[in-house]
């Protein structure tokens, strides 16, 4: 793994993917992303305009194409059908624009990913040319199932979106990236810094949030949080931490040549 995230061919300084959606207002959202160093930031077509609706304030006035990877997404889809009529969208209305992230949840409480819709649109959007960043469960057998389809990168929860709960089974996390070769981004569920830090001392290769920072009382400052957070976990990672030893405690300095005292 060398410095930088990969996707679809394309490299990517920063590991962190961030939201646009939860802001208070645009201000709020582009000086939010600008502190966290994203690249990738991801939009909500259902909920945001991105000229769609010529008559209202456009997203893309204060987060422009040039300086950002658009990653269009299709929160509040249900069905695979809705999920890649949203796309084709998206697509339109970004020039022919191909990355995209698909999301198709089971039910508005949960916001669980529905992975039989997910499958199913991830076949259409892969044989339409789309390059598919798929939300998904923490299944290692689907997140397989969904790179052998084509899928550019895959994106296992960490907990339920919006829950800020953290990473709450790190074991199927490795198992996803024991069996895939493209990027593994943990996408929902961090609410914090050090939950970022953990995605990537896991060795994820990323980590996609919104909520935990735009919910948070100073999102500008937790943006900054989370950029530090998800870069100290990198480094950590390809640090290789030393093993866990229980009930084996070794001093941090040698003891060999100490001076000791003596009692006649």
């Amino acid at each position: 793994m060398n410095g930088k995230l990969n996707i679809a061919g394309k490299s990517y300084s920063s590991r962190l993917l961030v939201g646009t959606g939860k802001y208070k207002d645009f201000a709020e959202t582009k000086t939010a992303i600008e502190a966290s160093g994203a690249e990738i930031i991801t939009i909500a077509i259902r909920r945001s305009n991105i000229g769609q609706n010529p008559n209202e304030p456009s997203l893309l006035e204060i987060l422009p194409p040039s300086k950002y990877t658009l990653l269009p997404n299709t929160a509040g889809c249900y069905t695979a059908e809705d999920a890649v009529r949203t796309l084709r969208l998206a697509r339109e209305l970004l020039d022919g624009h191909s990355l995209v992230k698909l999301e198709v949840l089971g039910d508005p409480q949960s916001l669980y990913p529905n992975v039989i819709e997910t499958i199913a649109a991830a076949k259409t959007l892969v044989a339409e040319g789309f390059q598919v960043m798929v939300y998904t469960s923490d299944d290692p057998i689907v997140a397989k199932q969904l790179e052998d389809i084509g899928c550019v990168a895959i994106m296992p929860l960490a907990s339920l979106i919006g829950s800020g709960m953290g990473i709450l089974n790190p074991w199927n996390l490795q198992l996803i990236m024991e069996r895939v070769q493209v990027p593994v981004i943990v996408d929902a569920g961090v609410g914090t810094a050090s939950d970022a830090a953990i995605a990537m001392e896991l060795g994820c290769h990323g980590v996609l949030m919104n909520t935990a920072i735009a919910a948070a009382q100073n999102p500008v400052l937790m943006a900054s949080a989370m950029k530090k957070g998800v870069e100290a976990g990198r480094e950590a990672f390809l640090a290789g931490r030393m093993p866990k030893k229980l009930y084996s405690a070794s001093p941090s300095s040698p003891t060999a040549g100490i001076i000791t005292s003596t009692r006649s």
